[in-house]
């Protein structure tokens, strides 16, 4: 007898309909699965065998054949347990065939039968809905996870017997509706805010219209100038994700693992700070099987490098092409993966090697030479794709201490949101949605200047031999700064604030 069992696997970010065709025939027993499987595939014979089992059933003692289709797409996970198991149930009559339809199955088995959480339930959901599969049985611990989709019907299991009694009529799964998403985390409910960073007033300008325009930043400061700190602050800054972004952030860190057990959508930006030992395909991605790396766990948010010159050579030079076109393509011999990576890149930086170069309390101990080998580590095409370049100057003990006001990331976001929503409306129907983005068309377009602030920005391309890459990024931020004050022309103003942030450009640092 044949029985055929609906689930799936995902490929790069997006789910892919997989049939589960098993045939029980006589002979000498065997079980055998085909089409692709990869090796964590193949030992599901063993979970599905001593969780049949355990479960009070008679495993047959025939020749089983489970056929994973279509049989040219590599099948990887565990999540093909569950549906190979209903199945075999189905083919030896212990469940009707007709009871599977309009049901996508997924899930891992235990050896005992319980039904354990697996990686990539999301995209796995979005496929239930695109393919108009009625329902969807998932690991109970996944159940909030599926419930993110709308207009599919979510059931979780907790045991390979609760699934055969729901399909015998005998019982029911739990039911997960929507009202069981997360929402958006309430203000103030961050750990860090801008309050709570005494001084650095050009830093925090600079984070405000790197926000408010999607824009790269480095900062280069003495230890504990306060650059690591004010990265993490950023986020706080960051208008709040809509349900599209939410959805496709919450992708990732679901085939990535990073959601955990009973977690639904993701509804902060992401911060993602890896350390510098990390290798090329840990920061883009990559493995025998694909995985997105670190630049696409941060997609719609934040990718924070600190001690950016001790990365690898290689490792940064990696990153031009997500920092170009928000996505990352990792290439097989049969195959080629893209991951979504538009993130906001924040690096940080000692000025020297010993860190006090141009510090006024504490002398530089490095010689002119190690300075510059320290920063010809970070390529200069690399550098022409960061829009913003900042000193962070060390903060004074009074300044500490003082009891002073400063302004909170709730009345920065407000003024950002602002800026993001005028750039919503330039750039609707361009597929972009910040200033950053913005290719040499509509810069043309959009960040034609005053005759004055021309002559400026001429004069400041002639004076610090600036490569045109650097003149197109200093018009972008010009544009954000002028949408930040909520006007429509840009000024002789916000191109020379745009201009000052191009430090290491006009070699201010040397």
């Amino acid at each position: 007898m044949i029985a055929r069992v609906l689930t799936a696997t995902v490929y790069g970010i997006d789910g892919i309909k997989i049939d589960v065709e098993v045939d029980i025939a006589y002979g000498l027993p065997a079980f055998n699965i085909v089409g692709l499987p990869e090796t964590s595939v193949k030992e599901s014979k063993e979970r599905v065998r001593s969780a049949i089992k355990n479960a009070g059933f008679e495993f047959p003692g025939d020749r089983i054949t489970i056929n994973l289709a279509p049989a040219d797409v590599r099948k990887e996970g565990s999540s093909f347990d569950l549906p190979i198991a209903v199945g075999i149930l189905a083919a030896m009559g212990a469940l009707k065939n007709e009871s599977l339809k309009d049901h996508l199955i997924a899930g891992e088995l235990s050896l005992d039968g319980q039904v354990k959480t697996v990686r990539g339930i999301l995209p796995v959901a979005l496929l239930t809905r695109q393919e108009g599969i009625g329902t969807i049985i998932v690991p109970g611990g996944n159940g909030k996870e599926a419930s993110i989709v709308r207009d599919v019907r979510v059931l979780g299991a907790g045991h390979l017997l609760e699934i055969f009694h729901y399909f015998k009529g005998e019982g029911e799964l739990a039911l997960f509706e929507e009202d069981d998403r997360e929402g958006p985390r309430p203000p103030g409910s961050d750990d860090v805010d801008f309050s709570d960073i005494r001084d650095q007033t050009q830093a925090k300008r600079a984070l405000e219209v790197a926000a408010g325009g999607g824009h790269n930043i480095i900062m280069v400061g003495s230890p504990g100038s306060g650059k690591t700190m004010l990265s993490r602050c950023l986020p706080t800054i960051l208008p709040v994700l809509g349900y599209a972004e939410a959805v496709e952030t919450t992708k990732i860190h679901s085939i990535a693992g990073l959601l955990g057990p009973h977690r639904a959508l993701i509804m902060k930006r992401p911060f993602r700070a890896p350390h510098h030992s990390i290798s090329d395909a840990g920061l883009i991605g990559g493995g025998h099987v694909p995985r997105p790396g670190e630049v696409s766990l941060a997609h719609n948010g934040v990718l924070f490098l600190d001690e950016f010159p001790e990365f690898r050579r290689h490792v940064l030079d990696a990153l031009r092409q997500p920092l170009e076109d928000g996505d990352v393509t990792i290439a097989r011999v049969n195959n080629a993966i893209t991951f979504p990576a538009r993130f906001m890149l924040v690096a940080a930086m000692n000025p020297c090697p010993c860190g006090y170069f141009g510090d006024p309390k504490r002398a530089c101990i490095c010689t002119g030479a190690q300075i510059y080998r320290y920063r010809s580590r970070i390529s200069g095409p690399l550098l022409d794709r960061i829009d913003i370049h900042i000193e962070v100057p060390p903060v004074k003990i009074g300044d500490l201490a003082a009891d002073r006001y400063e302004e909170p990331s709730a009345a920065i976001r407000q003024r950002v949101a602002g800026a993001r929503t005028i750039q919503c409306e330039r750039f609707k129907q361009k597929g972009i949605h910040a200033n950053a983005q913005m290719p040499a068309r509509l810069i043309r377009k959009y960040c034609s200047l005053e005759t004055e602030a021309q002559a400026m920005l001429e004069a400041a391309v002639e004076k610090w031999a600036l490569s045109p890459r650097a003149y197109h990024r200093i018009l972008k931020v010009a544009r954000t700064i002028a949408d930040l004050d909520g006007v429509e022309g840009i000024t002789e103003a916000h191109v020379a604030e745009a201009i000052r942030y191009r430090a290491l450009d006009k070699r201010l640092m040397m």
